[in-house]
């Protein structure tokens, strides 16, 4: 089987900033994968590189077997990839309900989840379901930026930074959600600079420094490694 993602030699530009060096990551099919590192590593930077969100790349981005490094980003989504920005990008002026709706489904790919067993995953989005969108709480609009992703049939989900700045009730409530699409045979790769989260979810973790990956471990290793995190990311 192809793995859902697979990185070589990935090289990133934003203008003339040369940001990612040399990236090699692979993701299994079903598998969560977290990278770690500082603010400014590169982490964000390698999630928008997979979508063509940069400026220059090179090198080589697999989604399921299929090259997308010369991809414009639209194709790359169709590959059933489902990218959840740090800002979330939830729509002011529409309902939750109408936000959730907007992303047409993937053509030819895995069906995504109904309205109906979205709102069983997330009751708070169907009790605000009617609501504006900026009338939700940062942990609501988390949700809701997720759910949208799950609607169109994306079974690669990309999430940056999702527990960022929530009440540790959301956070909860978040890995939950990471566990039960984990169990539905979801990829995922996550941004998060919350290790405490990260840590019982991931199966393995990349950490980043200066744009390149500097170690890779599985989460059963991690006790070991505890040292060089907290070397290398002060947790």
């Amino acid at each position: 089987m192809a793995a859902a993602l697979e990185i070589s030699n990935l090289q990133a530009w934003y203008g003339e900033s040369h940001i990612l060096h040399n990236v090699n990551l692979s993701v299994s099919q079903g598998e969560v994968v977290t990278l770690l590192g500082r603010n400014g590593a590169g982490r964000t930077t390698t999630m928008r590189a997979i979508m063509g969100l940069t400026g220059k790349r090179s090198g080589s981005i697999k989604i399921n077997g299929t090259e997308s490094i010369a991809m414009a980003t639209h194709k790359i989504a169709h590959l059933g990839v489902g990218y959840c920005p740090e800002e979330r990008g939830i729509f002011s002026s529409l309902s939750t309900e109408e936000n959730l709706m907007l992303p047409p489904a993937l053509a030819g790919s895995a069906k995504g989840m109904s309205v109906q067993e979205i709102y069983q995953m997330f009751p708070n989005l169907y009790e605000r379901r009617n609501s504006q969108g900026t009338r939700l709480s940062g942990g609501e609009q988390q949700m809701l930026a997720v759910a949208r992703i799950l609607r169109t049939g994306a079974r690669l989900l990309l999430l940056d930074e999702i527990s960022e700045g929530l009440a540790p009730v959301i956070v909860q409530g978040l890995a939950r959600m990471i566990l039960t699409l984990k169990s539905k045979g979801y990829t995922i790769v996550m941004v998060e600079q919350n290790f405490r989260f990260a840590a019982p979810l991931a199966d393995r973790f990349y950490v980043m420094e200066h744009g390149q990956i500097v170690e890779t471990f599985a989460s059963s290793e991690l006790n070991a490694k505890m040292p060089v995190l907290t070397e290398l990311l002060g947790v």
